[in-house]
């Protein structure tokens, strides 16, 4: 007796073929962009070993610096964020900025006040040197060949940035996540060149829990058949490594967000019929994931994934420096730390922890939480508590 086939079949895929690298590449539409180079001739030696001969940065502005250049207020971005904090989408440009609601005339980082600087990290893909970059010896995208930064890396290029600009003092240092990271370090290497900090939903060092999640999004990506160990940049829509880093969208969204809110939103709502049973037809939430996968896919890349994760991995600001407590020591700014009350990734003992070791280190400290269902993403959605916190903080600090 032959037994039927209920082929398992695929999954479907969300808006149709996408693209090798969703990178900015030089050539497209530069937008609101600036650039800057910060360093040339084999200027950049890594912490973690090897020389960059060439770095560029892609950043933009909002506001006036003013004549004393003491107003300006830079903006940290996370992971997958770029300098584009505040404006519209546009030709190079396919989101509007991802801090819109805080930056601008009259919001809480207020550009008829301040000026205010974000700029794309060292590795990324929105426009500063990184994988998707060419490489000055051949003119080919570094791919693979591009090394292992650290967020100290970051820092101190943005740091010789700020020098170009004629900032010789920060009003502020502001991120979340990875742009928290960001923060710390640039208090802690650089304490004498920030008047304020705000640290919003991040950690002096990274955990193991955010380290293991970190690790299985880097093995969809490499474990993508398409992959072709970094090597795609030439490589029609389709055919470079988007199940990978769709994969690990959907793996960090699910830890981005919380219970109550995936409750909140989807319960158990379908897409699909399930009145004759199909292995993939999907539950909301899984069109959600299948959603935001591509949506990164469409203007991230794969390798710039791979070495920004990494680099949130190195996150500790004690390394090398007699371990988190002496480093901390070295802090000399006022601070505000804003913890969120359902981030199952950065969780609120991080935070409590941090406020401790500044407390303990006698520099004055503000403790905010967020009381939110949406876990990490709080700080890219609850504007209505996050921007009265900020606005107020960074008034404080502004004596004019």
């Amino acid at each position: 007796m032959t037994r039927p086939e209920f082929p398992i079949g695929k999954p479907k895929v969300h808006g149709g073929p996408l693209p090798a690298s969703g990178a900015w590449r030089e050539g497209d539409p530069t937008a609101n962009r600036q650039f800057m180079t910060v360093c040339e001739n084999r200027c950049f030696a890594l912490e973690g070993g090897g020389v960059l001969d060439r770095i560029d940065l892609a950043f933009e502005t909002w506001g006036t610096l003013n004549a004393a250049a003491d107003n300006a207020v830079l903006v940290c971005h996370a992971l997958t964020g770029d300098a584009h904090a505040a404006g519209p989408s546009g030709p190079g440009q396919p989101t509007e900025g991802w801090w819109d609601q805080m930056i601008g005339p009259g919001k809480p980082l207020d550009t008829s006040r301040y000026y205010v600087v974000c700029v794309n990290v060292l590795g990324g893909c929105g426009g500063s040197t990184g994988p998707s970059s060419a490489h000055p010896a051949d003119g080919l995208p570094y791919g693979p060949r591009f090394p292992v930064v650290s967020v100290r890396d970051t820092v101190r290029t943005q740091a010789i940035l700020a020098d170009q600009l004629g900032i010789e003092r920060w009003l502020s240092v502001v991120g979340g996540s990875m742009g928290g990271m960001q923060v710390l370090e640039w208090a802690v290497m650089f304490p004498n060149r920030l008047r304020s900090m705000a640290v919003i939903a991040s950690t002096a060092a990274s955990s193991p829990l955010q380290i293991g999640w970190s690790q299985v999004g880097r093995l969809a990506i490499v474990n993508d058949a398409k992959w072709n160990d970094g090597n795609y940049y030439d490589l029609g829509d389709g055919q470079g490594p988007t199940d990978g880093l769709t994969l690990a969208r959907r793996i960090a969204q699910i830890h981005y967000r919380s219970d109550a809110s995936f409750e909140d939103r989807f319960g158990r709502s379908v897409v699909d019929r399930l009145d004759k049973f199909n292995l993939w037809d999907r539950f909301q939430i899984e069109s959600y994931l299948d959603y935001h996968g591509s949506k990164l896919a469409r203007r991230f890349d794969a390798n710039s994934y791979l070495i920004l994760n990494k680099a949130m991995d190195l996150h500790d600001i004690g390394r090398d420096r007699g371990g988190i407590d002496r480093a901390l020591g070295r802090v000399k700014c006022p601070s505000l730390v804003v913890s969120i009350n359902s981030d199952m990734l950065y969780t609120p003992r991080q935070q409590e922890e941090l406020r401790d070791g500044l407390v303990a280190n006698g520099v004055p400290v503000e403790f905010e939480v967020l009381d939110s269902i949406h876990g990490h993403d709080g700080f890219l959605i609850e504007f209505d508590q996050l921007g009265p916190m900020i606005d107020r903080f960074v008034a404080d600090h502004y004596k004019h």
